[in-house]
């Protein structure tokens, strides 16, 4: 850690910039495998919280690697500095009353651990969202041909090929993606935060334009690899 530096408070509370921005701050932490769906549900949860009228945005797993983790691989000594970075990066989102949507494979349980234990410091509310699926369902979609690449020998310390992926034992959110479309996904993420009055309640008419806006970003159907399936 750096030495002669000066840790300089703000001129406002946590409480009071809530009270000013009128939302709460918190980080909503998508985990699972690749192909899970993690990105395609957040990616949806993402625009109708912004057209809800909260601020709120998505950090994208492999575009982060396009700048700020641009110096990281994929050994895990390299994943675990790049989930600390983007749960340093999450909290300060967070912080400023803003709801951060990370979707990162995060397959260390050590490593989401340390994201949570953070943002309780900072008595900011931490959400962790298991979107769960088999090895061989994932591997079934592959829509960026990276199981095959894997198991070709081409990519190396692959999660769920050559690298492990710790499941989390205790998620405040776990979505089964094999039986559980976008929009369900989304109604349930959205349910979580009404019942714990993160958010306000959804009016009947925003409920109702749920599923066009569920659908413009990625679409509905059973499976959530149905239409443009991300991550």
């Amino acid at each position: 850690m750096a030495t002669n530096i000066t840790w300089h408070p703000h001129s406002l509370t946590h409480a009071e910039r809530v009270s000013l921005r009128r939302q709460p701050g918190l980080t909503i932490w998508f985990t699972g495998l690749s192909a899970s769906g993690k990105s395609t549900i957040a990616t949806a949860l993402e625009q109708h919280l912004l057209h809800s009228s909260y601020a709120a945005y998505r950090l994208d797993g492999d575009n982060i690697r396009f700048g700020l983790n641009k110096d990281l691989g994929f050994s895990e000594t390299d994943r675990n500095e790049n989930i600390r970075r983007i749960a340093e990066v999450a909290l300060l989102f967070a912080d400023s009353c803003t709801l951060a949507l990370t979707s990162f494979i995060s397959p260390y349980r050590a490593d989401r651990l340390l994201a949570r234990k953070l943002h309780e410091e900072r008595g900011i509310k931490f959400v962790e969202v298991y979107v769960q699926v088999s090895v061989e369902e994932a591997e079934r979609r592959d829509p960026k041909g990276l199981y095959k690449k894997a198991r070709a020998g081409e990519i190396k310390d692959f999660t769920g090929v050559s690298a492990p992926y710790e499941e989390p034992e205790g998620a405040e959110i776990v979505i089964r993606s094999g039986e559980t479309g976008v929009e369900e996904a989304c109604r349930q993420i959205l349910s979580y935060l009404e019942g714990e009055r993160l958010i306000e309640k959804s009016s009947a008419e925003g409920a109702s334009e749920v599923e066009n806006r569920m659908g413009e970003a990625g679409g509905g159907g059973k499976d959530v690899t149905a239409n443009n399936m991300m991550d």
